[in-house]
């Protein structure tokens, strides 16, 4: 069109300098004949351009209908697939560590335990589920095995032993078998009772009652719900939480109240009196545990968390029976023979009702030190804990006496940037524990049995490093240095504890020759995404 524009002008000033000449009459004419010639040849050119123009446009539409035509039947398609797949639509994540562990132990004889390369697979599943604005779907599959077969060809290293007792089935090495370690569903509302400033949430099922707020670190894990200080242990129960900061005009405070059963003695399926699942008076009661958590002050950087609890009816065995098994255990110990290892095998004691114990915790923690110092002190977290639990012993007796008995830890732990990575994270940890100091905690933290449990002194060390992603890498060291026995016992008089500075080669048989000094060196290559 532009072309055809400047021909016309060129055109026009022709015709104008033309008449403008002194021109003879055939001049002229041959001149006009000229210009209807050029114009009758553009109007051709014009012509053309239009039917060109116009061919693209018609040629465009009929692409354009056929490409709406695939689009509704392809979005009927889509439509129809969501409709199939909207109950059908968890979403999946994966934690999978490969690990292995140096263990040694040294046992008030002199003797020692150790191992040099424990390999473990274990494997996490999570999943979630949001049905709706308001309620969630939790859950988490897990399982936990040392490489290859045990030599009793017994993949479940369950005989003789606890390492499938329900409240750590997830943290022990046992076999291939895929468990649940959580599965609950969590309901949040902005509003309690009409009241705006208030928003709750409440839980019930399979409860994320393992790596709370202070294991957390050293584990690398997000935080779960309670405080590992006295609670790291699997159970069953319910929560309720409130948020309560814009009530109070105190900046992060909440409340949760907790309860759960720890075992239950129903009858199981199948009574020859046809009473399934009643109570079986000739058990051990329920063991139910109910408390809270509470955070007076939490501004993101400085924070305080305190718990409470109280446990019912927990188990442990009785003097007798311990002197029992301690007995033949001496004996076997003297003279290994097959009739003193089937006295120790039937000196096994079983389980009693031994009473009640309460467990509380007060934590401050700081991610960040100062404001704007330095990036290393903002990316420092510190915290530092301390805990107290109290026997209520009944007749039997608990930790091996019928008196209410009161034990102490404190906890301080530092986990900071490495200073030479971008991502690289070093931490140490020191756990003292009392006498009497009882927590509800078996070996979740380390192979060698709970730090968090140590009737003495426990050191950690460890380093955290991601690889890609998906891949991360960690090496830990941790030194345990009893000075009583029964820190990772029940709550009978298998947890007496005994002053391990009385306790040497001369008599150690006497008291099962327990272990002094455990540690623990770890590293893992871990997969999460």
């Amino acid at each position: 069109m532009k072309k055809s524009i400047v021909a016309l002008s060129a055109i026009a000033a022709m015709s104008m300098s033309a008449f403008g000449a002194k021109l003879t009459h055939n001049d002229l004419q041959a001149q006009i004949e000229a210009l209807k010639a050029q114009l009758s040849a553009l109007e051709s050119k014009i012509n053309e351009q239009k039917i060109v123009t116009a061919q693209p446009a018609a040629d465009t539409e009929k692409r354009l209908a056929k490409i709406e035509k695939k689009l509704n039947k392809n979005s009927k398609k889509i439509n129809k697939v969501k409709a199939h797949d909207a109950g059908d639509n968890i979403k999946w994540n994966v934690d999978f560590r490969t690990s292995v562990d140096n263990l040694t132990y040294k046992h008030a004889s002199g003797k020692e335990s150790e191992n040099d390369a424990l390999m473990t697979n274990r494997l996490w599943l999570g999943m979630k589920f949001k049905a709706d604005e308001n309620s969630s779907f939790y859950g988490t599959l897990s399982y936990l095995k040392a490489f290859g077969d045990t030599a009793n060809h017994s993949q479940s290293n369950t005989n003789p032993g606890y390492a499938d007792f329900d409240w750590l089935t997830n943290e022990n090495a046992l076999d291939n078998t895929l468990n649940v370690k959580e599965a609950y569903w969590l309901y949040t509302n902005d509003s309690f009772l009409g009241n705006n400033d208030i928003s709750w949430t409440a839980s019930v099922g399979r409860r994320p009652s393992t790596d709370g707020l202070g294991i957390n670190f050293s584990a690398d894990q997000q935080r779960k719900s309670p405080l590992s200080h006295t609670v790291n242990v699997e159970f069953d129960g319910a929560s309720a939480r409130f948020n309560l900061d814009k009530v109070t005009g105190v900046e992060g405070m909440w409340f949760k109240f907790c309860a759960g059963r720890g075992l239950t003695n129903a009858k199981p399926r199948f009574q020859n009196d046809g009473a399934d699942y009643a109570n079986d008076d000739s058990k051990n009661p329920d063991i139910d545990m109910a408390g809270f958590i509470f955070v007076p002050y939490d501004n993101g950087q400085y924070s305080v968390h305190m718990n409470y609890a109280r446990a019912w009816n927990l188990i442990g065995f009785s003097g007798s029976a311990i002197q029992g098994y301690q007995a033949a255990y001496g004996a076997y110990a003297a003279a290994p023979s097959a009739t003193t290892a089937y006295n120790l095998s039937a000196a096994t004691p079983a389980f009693n009702d031994v009473g009640d114990m309460d467990l509380a915790t007060v934590m401050f923690k700081a991610e960040g030190l100062g404001n704007g110092i330095s990036d290393f002190l903002d990316n420092t977290t510190v915290f530092a804990s301390y805990a107290m639990s109290k026997t209520r012993p009944n007749s039997v007796g608990m930790l091996g006496t019928t008196d209410s008995k009161q034990g102490d830890s404190f906890w301080l732990g530092i986990n900071m940037p490495d200073g030479f990575t971008d991502d690289g994270r070093f931490g140490i940890e020191w756990n003292k524990g009392s006498k009497y100091w009882r927590s509800m905690t078996y070996g979740e933290d380390t192979m060698a049995g709970s730090k968090i449990a140590t009737r003495g002194t426990a050191w950690e060390v460890y380093y955290h490093k991601s690889l890609t992603k998906a891949l991360s890498a960690s090496l830990s060291y941790t030194q345990i240095d009893y000075d009583y026995t029964g820190s990772n016992s029940f709550f009978g008089a298998e947890g007496t504890p005994n002053d391990l500075s009385l306790i040497n080669g001369t008599n150690a048989a006497l008291y099962g020759d327990p272990v002094k000094e455990a540690t623990n060196i770890m590293g893992y290559i871990r997969y999460r995404y």
